[in-house]
């Protein structure tokens, strides 16, 4: 007896005019694929790059898909994922496509494994109290969204950081170069900026520059092409599909 295929994933990216965010996206989806070697991974775009989301489900609807799972491959619970992925998954309802749609990756505690790989990989060791981090997001205008960012600080402070502070890319207060030397005027050895973005582009640029600028000791790449990120998207995945004891790969 043929099973039903199991319901292909399709990872919504927020796209940028920037050609290293779809292949840090694509490079992502290649590592879901590796964790989840059964099922369909396909990744979509909310604006700038291409396909678009309604296309991608219009193409998924063609080769016969008849379930997907949208994955926001977004590090917060703010405006995209709350209007934004709704209103472009709206097109699935004119396919003969089911969508389920599963929480933004953040936050996660998983999230926070990557930011230590990378510190990790820029030479620091996670959890050095010599050391302030200053966890440079771009913000949002949902409180919401940047209370859970606070709330997410506060937790990985507790793994034994001297410090951790956010701050934020955009017009939000405080800037990445504001809380670097609020740091050192703490007393702290060191001071490490975590880019707590997706994929590069103007904005962890913007994180890169300002780091720089105010004199951090070092500032991380973007969390996204890890393979603890591709747990947690096929973790959201398992979560949606309400599969019983659903864990990261």
């Amino acid at each position: 007896m043929r099973t039903a295929p199991a319901p292909a994933l399709l990872a919504i990216a927020h796209g940028s005019r920037d050609p290293r965010h779809a292949a840090t996206a694509e490079s992502l989806a290649a590592r879901v694929r590796r964790a989840r070697p059964g099922v369909r991974v396909e990744v979509a775009y909310l604006d700038h790059d291409g396909p678009r989301v309604p296309e991608k489900l219009a193409a998924l609807a063609a080769d016969g898909v008849r379930e997907a799972v949208a994955v926001p491959l977004l590090l917060s619970t703010a405006y995209h994922a709350k209007h934004d992925v709704p209103a472009m998954l709206d097109a699935g309802r004119q396919l003969r496509l089911r969508v389920r749609t599963a929480a933004a990756l953040g936050p996660h505690p998983l999230l926070l494994a990557a930011l230590d790989r990378r510190l990790r990989e820029a030479g620091v060791w996670p959890g050095d109290d010599a050391y302030g981090i200053v966890l440079a997001s771009a913000g949002s205008t949902d409180a919401a969204a940047n209370a859970a960012l606070t709330d997410l600080a506060r937790t990985w402070r507790r793994t034994g950081w001297g410090s951790v502070v956010t701050a934020f890319a955009s017009a939000l207060s405080p800037e990445v170069g504001e809380a670097v030397r609020d740091l050192r005027r703490t007393g702290l050895e060191r001071v490490a900026v975590a880019t707590y973005m997706l994929a590069p582009g103007f904005l962890p640029d913007r994180i890169a520059r300002q780091s720089a600028e105010s004199g951090a000791d070092l500032v991380t790449v973007p969390v996204g092409d890890t393979d603890e990120v591709a747990a947690l998207a096929a973790l959201r995945y398992d979560e949606a599909l309400g599969l019983a004891g659903a864990k990261s790969a």
